[in-house]
């Protein structure tokens, strides 16, 4: 606490009156163009790697940019787990986003050395899931519940040395992507957890009905973000090329090309 307030004091004398500045530019009128969805990890700091700024981007948890949902593992519920007046604020967040601010982006942010996919890869070996009772671990239940089906994908995966392509409902139920995982190998087993769980929350983001004839509508497109944090390198899940592509000064124009091709 002690730098907490010390950082508030130096905010305070430095950036309060620009940003409350910005502030008052986009109370009225705030323009917020994707729905984020990242870890809670605190190295994962979405504002700095995306360059954006107040009322860019709406994000539950952080309010600031876009519209950003933090959790354990970035993991978006599939909606057949919730029922009547059962929900979670994942679900709560794409309404909000996309139907009320009617926003047309919605972004999933993975990275490496993932806390949450760690523990999930761990939860594989059956002994050293029964060693602690669910009951007793937020984390785990968290996981069991609602990462089970990365954990799934990426066993079947890992049979054929990830040399096998893995298949992901699209946005719409004739609709599918082809991806490969990692396949110049570059990645820790646990980044690639990750990249299979960041891709499968697409796929869970599709399960919603309220999203359905916006998607149908091609007017509220779905994108993936890989973040690995040691080398700052940012990823972009590629449909054409069906893997994450690094995005550079070179790949830069060619993801563009593409995002305006398909989700024209």
């Amino acid at each position: 606490m002690d730098r907490i307030l010390k950082g508030i004091m130096k905010y305070r004398k430095c950036h309060r009156e620009g940003m409350v500045k910005q502030f008052q530019q986009v109370k009225d009128h705030p323009e917020p163009k994707a729905v984020f969805f990242t870890c809670m990890d605190s190295r994962m700091i979405p504002t700095r790697f995306t360059e954006t700024n107040i009322g860019d981007m709406f994000v539950d948890g952080i309010t600031e940019f876009t519209f950003s949902v933090r959790n354990p593992g970035n993991v978006i519920p599939h909606s057949h787990h919730f029922v009547d007046e059962f929900t979670m604020c994942e679900a709560a967040a794409l309404e909000l986003g996309c139907v009320v601010n009617d926003i047309r982006h919605i972004i999933v942010c993975g990275h490496s050395d993932c806390k949450a996919m760690n523990l999930l890869y761990a939860l594989r070996d059956k002994e050293f899931a029964s060693q602690v009772n669910r009951r007793m671990s937020p984390l785990r239940a968290w996981l069991y519940a609602h990462a089970s089906s990365s954990l799934t994908k990426f066993q079947h995966l890992e049979i054929t040395g990830f040399r096998e392509p893995i298949l992901f409902q699209g946005e719409m139920s004739l609709r599918k992507f082809v991806a490969y995982i990692d396949p110049e190998d570059k990645f820790a087993i646990e980044d690639k957890l990750s990249q299979i769980n960041t891709l499968q929350q697409l796929q869970n983001i599709s399960s919603y009905g309220f999203l359905k004839k916006r998607l149908e509508r091609h007017d509220l497109h779905i994108h993936a973000l890989w973040f690995d944090i040691y080398t700052g390198d940012i990823y972009y899940f590629s449909r054409a090329n069906k893997r994450f592509i690094e995005i550079n000064e070179t790949t830069e124009p060619l993801l563009l090309k593409e995002i305006k091709k398909y989700y024209s």
